[in-house]
């Protein structure tokens, strides 16, 4: 059950650094430092909003709107790192099978 936990933490820590080049990608799509019409750039963009656009949508839905400001990322974000205190303040659970 160890070999669990590890992998989890492990998925975990994956997602946490997709979410976090998505916001870079999108800060530097924003300030049009990355461009769109390069073709890596468009496929890299558009694979992560396809990852992560349903996740981030049922948080919006939930989140008020804010104007241009986008917290779903962090809220899943903090969402992922509460995830992750409470698998590691119950790690017992996986070390006693």
């Amino acid at each position: 059950m160890e070999s669990l936990y590890k992998i989890i933490m492990m998925l975990l820590n994956i997602v946490w650094f997709i979410v976090i080049a998505h916001v870079i990608m999108s800060w530097l799509i924003n300030f049009q430092i990355l461009n769109l019409r390069q073709p890596l750039v468009a496929q890299i963009w558009d694979g992560l909003n396809r990852l992560l656009e349903p996740i981030y949508s049922r948080i919006r839905r939930v989140l008020p709107p804010m104007g241009g400001l986008d917290l779903a990322p962090l809220i899943f974000l903090v969402g992922l790192y509460a995830l992750q205190i409470i698998l590691t303040t119950n790690a017992g659970f996986f070390y006693s099978f």
